[in-house]
């Protein structure tokens, strides 16, 4: 493998598979589809073979070509633990994601299809790009994509959902090309005028962390412009309102790939970008981010536990466990950040999983208000089993994935913050609450008379369903009472990036700066509050037409939904 472009192989054979989906028959466009998903996630385990972790956080496979040599901007791919991890993640649930989608989509399949391996290009990109320039192009791929998944493939409320997703995600990735630029300019400035590396994350990390760094008042404009960009794609509070609305209007894979893989780019980034480029900043702005992560927490919690939409309950949850993903990030210790990349591959195995579950009910019920799902228990056991098992999984029991990451993040945080520490401790709580309430509700009890009244068609799941979850389910477990397959990779990772945070200290700020950063910040909340009452303009009730795949205009194939 010493001399095969793996990487770009990795990165661009969903390419060329979309090409070859557009060019064949539209009868050949699932199959064609599914087949270069499965071919991606092949040579991405390739990766896991050839990669060793005894080199620490050294970028491995690393592919570069001069690509615009006038402003030293090259093509440049690395992958280290933390990029290798979520490269996987991407390419599992990418397969998955498009054989799940085989049903519910009955219209527009080339263009489907076409859709999701881009998309999957975009994301995995972002993984391995060692170039800033080649960073922010990939960052974009990811947005037209999800921007036509959602607004063709949505429900009835898509367009609206489509706009609010691109106009936030849009404002913040302008903002983050302006940062890298002038970062770009700043060392070019100090590197005699030359444009060599200007652009190359490893020269600017090692200039960022060894050279002298970069001007205090560059750091923290910088770091804010690559804060709201990430901030946004997580989301953290208060950037996170465009989420729901844009989980309920996607169809199923598309919630899915949203919720397992694009949550985690700012998440990526967050690790990756602002703390070895900006180390000063980052500790001058951890406070505030550690102050927003536990609001998250607790704010998508106590929502969650409110929501009467099956749908948008595991969007909240979402906000509620990324919460925790920053909080590890930002207290700068290494248990804590092992478990918030332990919760990012976590939270996208068991939330990736759990919004296939209610795509499955879905397409049997064209609803999803958990009031009218009592009793499923009785008509669909083997549903409910597995439904069950996510949903004690995502709560956190001991023995399943998502426990590690927690507790890692909880141990972390409590060593450097123990107030903090207490307070997401609580909270979970309520994480408990509304998973375990929602699953009463739907799984006990007798059969509602909305589910009596639909018959012959509320029907078990089916194997091919089953095939979808049962990868998720194993590693889920898999990394549940071997943690060390995942710890043991990010590990060289997680050091090299708490050393690049600890060459930086907390610049000092102007006292009114501050305080008017903190009113900005407690104006948002108060905003935020009172507009809660009024909700979304999308209705917390799921529609009862179909819509998963049906663009409008157009009605689901015969079949399409049992």
């Amino acid at each position: 493998m010493a001399n095969l472009p793996i990487l770009s192989i990795v990165t661009f054979l969903p390419l060329a598979g979309a090409l070859l989906v557009g060019l064949l028959p539209a009868r050949y466009a699932r199959p064609v589809a599914l087949g270069t998903a499965l071919l991606a996630w092949v040579a991405s385990l390739l990766l896991v073979i050839g990669f060793s972790t005894s080199r620490g956080g050294l970028f491995q496979f690393v592919e570069e070509v001069s690509w615009i040599p006038s402003f030293g901007i090259e093509y440049k791919l690395g992958v280290d633990g933390l990029s290798l991890v979520l490269v996987l993640l991407t390419t599992t649930l990418t397969w998955i994601s498009i054989l799940a989608s085989f049903r519910p989509i009955q219209t527009r399949i080339k263009e489907y299809m076409v859709a999701f391996l881009v998309l999957e290009v975009g994301m995995i990109g972002v993984f391995l790009a060692l170039n800033s320039f080649l960073f922010y192009i990939f960052w974009e791929i990811v947005l037209v994509p999800m921007y036509l998944i959602i607004g063709i493939w949505g429900g009835a409320n898509r367009i609206y959902a489509t706009i609010k997703f691109v106009l936030y995600t849009l404002v913040g990735s302008l903002l983050m090309l302006v940062a890298i630029l002038a970062t770009a300019f700043a060392f070019q400035a100090a590197n005699g005028g030359s444009w060599a590396g200007a652009f190359d994350f490893q020269v600017l990390r090692e200039y960022a962390t060894q050279g002298g760094g970069f001007d205090p008042t560059l750091q923290l404009l910088a770091f804010g412009a690559f804060f709201l960009a990430f901030a946004i794609k997580v989301p953290m509070f208060p950037f996170h309102t465009w989420l729901p609305d844009a989980h309920v209007e996607a169809p199923t894979a598309g919630s899915v790939i949203l919720a397992a893989v694009m949550l985690k780019l700012g998440a990526y980034g967050f690790i990756r970008w602002t703390l070895s480029l900006y180390p000063d900043a980052a500790h001058t702005y951890a406070p505030l981010i550690i102050v927003l992560s536990l609001i998250g927490i607790i704010y998508g919690a106590i929502v969650a536990l409110v929501q009467p939409d099956l749908k948008k309950l595991v969007a909240y949850s979402s906000v509620s466990h990324m919460g925790f993903v920053t909080l590890g990030i930002f207290v700068f210790q290494p248990q804590a950040m092992e478990g918030a990349i332990l919760q990012m591959i976590n939270h996208g195995l068991i939330t990736g999983a759990l919004f296939l579950l209610v795509g499955v009910i879905y397409e049997r019920t064209h609803d999803r208000t958990i009031a009218k799902m009592g009793g499923l228990a009785g008509r669909t056991p083997v549903y409910i089993a597995i439904f069950g098992f996510f949903v004690f999984a995502s709560a956190g029991l001991p023995g399943l994935s998502g426990f590690v990451g927690e507790f890692l993040t909880l141990i972390g945080t409590f060593a450097a913050n123990p107030w903090a520490a207490v307070v997401a401790t609580l909270v979970m709580i309520f994480a408990a609450g509304y998973l375990l309430w929602m699953f009463q509700r739907v799984a006990t009890g007798e059969l509602s008379g909305f589910l009596s009244g639909l018959g012959s068609r509320l029907t078990d799941i089916s194997p091919v369903e089953i095939l979808t979850l049962a990868p998720l389910a194993a590693l889920v477990v898999a990394f549940g009472l071997f943690p060390g397959l995942l710890l043991d990779t990010i590990a060289g990772s997680v050091d090299a990036s708490l050393a690049d945070a600890s060459a930086g200290s907390a610049i000092a700020v102007d006292p009114l700066v501050v305080a008017a950063g903190l009113g900005i910040v407690a104006a948002a909340i108060v905003v935020r509050i009172l507009t809660l009452p009024a909700g979304s303009r999308t209705s917390t009730t799921a529609p009862t037409t179909p819509a998963d795949g049906t663009p409008a205009g157009e009605t689901a194939a015969p079949g399409s939904a049992a």
